[in-house]
């Protein structure tokens, strides 16, 4: 009978390795879990820094333009524009060929006045009863109340004299050219581009569409200014109204001029507000508002620093109270 294999393990050593190799499968379930666990942990964690970096990331791109936030906070860095319209290097403004809106004389004016010419320019004869040899026509085109559009021609009659000498009456107070737009036009335009914030486009044609009468958008523009131009007294008197008040509010904001940042000023009561723009935020542009230099009632502000000496070199009276 063969001998038995020396090399072959014997059966006590086959039974611990039996016993051994269980030991370590019983272990596989455990480290099997725990990586498990130490994998979701893992997943977690990187789930939430991709939420940080992502809230992180949107509150780099917030500006005054896409959130809540003011237009001093964009800083000296200008907001890259939204807008998708790609540029077609032609210039601002109306392009050749473009219909225009030349305001124009009409055939029948709904209401017409005629003014004669009272006496002679060259020798002071009367000239009531004289012949009319003709008139020059002008009109003026306005809103009419409470809506539409109402002409009213002013006709100066021109009348010859005996010694053979023409003299056309003088026009009306405010009606300098053969066809212009009234008052209520010039209000009209003023306050929808002004105080409602349209676009000199849209101002126009709101007018247009409301009633019936066509402006340009460089009409809108040339209206406005003529309007800012006769406020001088009325902003010397807001000016006095405010300084002379027992409370007023204070503020300033960022805004962009040109593509520079300026500081928008506001002065307030409960019934006047004065707004004016300057470069400067501090007391050099609340000095150049005019109005806290002398004011001795309560200021309430947001406690900036530069409200709290006087905004006016050399002012008589004494600087801003405190704040409220």
């Amino acid at each position: 009978m063969p001998s038995a294999d020396q090399s072959a393990p014997s059966y006590d050593e086959l039974v611990v390795l039996v016993a051994a190799l269980h030991g370590k499968l019983d272990a596989v379930p455990a480290d099997l879990t725990e990586a498990r666990r130490q994998a979701a942990d893992a997943v977690e964690a990187l789930t939430q820094a991709t939420a940080e970096i992502t809230e992180l990331r949107a509150r780099l791109k917030k500006n005054s333009k896409n959130s809540g936030k003011p237009p001093s906070s964009d800083g000296l860095a200008k907001p890259e524009p939204t807008s998708r319209r790609e540029k077609t290097g032609r210039p601002v403004g109306g392009q050749p060929g473009h219909p225009g809106s030349t305001l124009a004389l009409v055939a029948d004016p709904d209401q017409t006045i005629a003014y004669g010419p009272v006496c002679c320019r060259r020798c002071g004869d009367a000239l009531l009863l004289a012949q009319v040899v003709g008139f020059e026509r002008r009109q003026v085109v306005d809103v009419a109340l409470p809506a539409g559009r109402t002409v009213v021609e002013h006709q100066l009659l021109e009348r010859e004299c005996g010694c053979g000498t023409r003299t056309k009456a003088t026009p009306p107070a405010g009606v300098d050219t053969p066809v212009q737009y009234g008052p209520r036009v010039t209000a009209a335009a003023v306050y929808l581009y002004s105080g409602q914030f349209l676009s000199k486009d849209r101002t126009a044609t709101a007018l247009a569409e409301l009633v019936g009468i066509p402006l340009s958008a460089g009409t809108v523009a040339a209206m406005a200014t003529r309007a800012a131009a006769d406020l001088t007294g009325f902003l010397t008197a807001v000016r006095d109204l405010l300084a002379g008040a027992e409370v007023v509010g204070a503020g300033e904001t960022g805004l962009r001029v040109a593509g520079k940042l300026h500081w928008v000023h506001c002065a307030r009561t409960d019934k006047l507000t004065l707004v004016t723009v300057h470069p400067r935020r501090g007391r050099v542009g609340i000095t150049a508002a005019d109005v806290l230099g002398g004011f001795t009632g309560t200021l309430v502000h947001d406690c900036w620093a530069s409200y709290a000496a006087p905004s006016r070199p050399g002012s008589p009276r004494p600087g801003p109270g405190p704040p409220a």
